[in-house]
């Protein structure tokens, strides 16, 4: 049986595992705008950039992390 602290911990893994697939889903998002206007795809390049090494950092986490 789990104790509150396994719980949690694992609460906040799969916290962090929706918080990288809704990444995933706004560079997508983003990446189909860019496909239709060459204006969006200027200014969505560093949003892109950045929501993409934040995608690194947070699978970065996870991995380093034990479910219990």
């Amino acid at each position: 049986m789990s104790t509150p602290t396994e719980k949690n911990h694992n609460k906040h893994l799969d916290l962090l595992q929706d918080y990288k697939l809704h990444l995933i889903t706004y560079i997508q998002e983003l990446e189909m705008i860019d496909r239709q206007s060459e204006f969006a795809k200027k200014w969505n390049e560093a949003i892109i950039k950045e929501r993409k090494e934040e995608i690194q950092v947070v699978d970065k986490i996870l991995k380093n992390l034990i479910r219990f």
